[in-house]
């Protein structure tokens, strides 16, 4: 396979997308014994880019950091692709899925403060920007005094931000901050049970079409068990939810050996109500207990929460 095997690998421009996508470059070259020009990475402007001024649930939903680039994988121009796991929505189209995962970073979230260093630091009225939903709703649970308002854009974008007093704080994920050699920025890191975080949060998934046996039989040597262990319950839970943008959704699963323990979470978006679920059994029903905990879900929350 290595001398005759070349692959070019579809990502966004992001500092953080291409972190994650040198980072599989550089498991297959070294899984594979590659030359280091066999594996490209192509740039891809999605819609979710380019849509910067109001929230991903008005302009269309997470599809909008995968849509342009489920495009270049149907027809050929890439032949795998490489996402934030977060960022998935929970169906593809024909003949694309997940593939596997990388091996999983910190899934905590971290607060970059300029104001304060903490959420309970922070002054009554205090305004912390952030696009996401359920972090918004956290906030609100947290700390129903303070303001959220919308913050979207790069890594870097929301750090400047926050540097230059537009925002009293903001909440990113540890993950990215670590692999981006930010993680110094962060003013405090917040506790998991209080602030879970998003499905897929900290796992680096890869996209390739489901009929290419070479790509596939490639890219399976550098995924992590684990992970995938975990995602299967995570996104069972939120596509039993059909969760979207709209909707403040959390969810975390762990994985011990063969056992995995999972938490889901919804919030209304305002934080004044939250229903949860655990679950907990063998690794090869993470998916199945993501499902029973996602139904566990349904059968308490109003229906109005999820209509959002």
């Amino acid at each position: 396979m290595a001398g005759t095997l070349r692959l070019r690998i579809g990502t966004r421009g992001s500092p953080l997308a291409l972190w994650q996508a040198r980072e599989v470059q550089a498991r297959l070259i070294a899984a594979h014994g590659l030359s280091a020009d066999a594996v490209e990475i192509v740039v891809i402007k999605t819609s979710g880019d380019m849509i910067q001024d109001r929230a991903l649930a008005q302009a269309g939903g997470k599809g909008l950091f995968t849509k342009e680039i489920d495009v270049a994988l149907l027809d050929g121009s890439v032949d795998l692709a490489v996402h934030s796991a977060k960022d998935m929505p929970t169906a593809f189209p024909d003949g694309i899925s997940i593939v596997g995962y990388l091996p999983r970073e910190d899934v905590r979230d971290a607060v970059i403060g300029g104001t304060a260093p903490t959420l309970e630091a922070l002054r009554p009225g205090a305004v912390v920007g952030s696009a996401s939903l359920r972090r918004q709703a956290l906030i609100r649970r947290m700390r129903p005094d303070v303001k959220t308002e919308l913050l979207r854009g790069n890594v870097e974008t929301r750090l400047r931000r926050i540097a230059e007093g537009d925002f009293d704080a903001t909440l990113l994920a540890l993950a990215g901050l670590k692999r981006l050699g930010l993680a110094d920025r962060a003013t405090s890191i917040l506790d998991l049970d209080a602030f879970p975080p998003a499905v897929g949060q900290g796992a680096v998934a890869v996209t390739a079409r489901s009929g290419d046996a070479t790509t596939l039989d490639a890219i399976a040597a550098i995924c992590d068990r684990d992970a995938g262990v975990a995602l299967a319950a995570e996104r069972a839970f939120l596509t039993v939810l059909d969760g979207s943008c709209r909707t403040p959704i959390a969810g975390h699963a762990v994985v011990e050996g063969n056992a995995v323990r999972f938490r889901g979470l919804i919030l209304r978006v305002d934080g004044t109500e939250a229903y949860e679920a655990s679950r907990s059994g063998s690794a090869a029903d993470a998916a199945r207990l993501g499902e029973d905990a996602g139904r566990d879900v349904l059968a308490r929350a109003p229906a109005d929460i999820l209509a959002h």
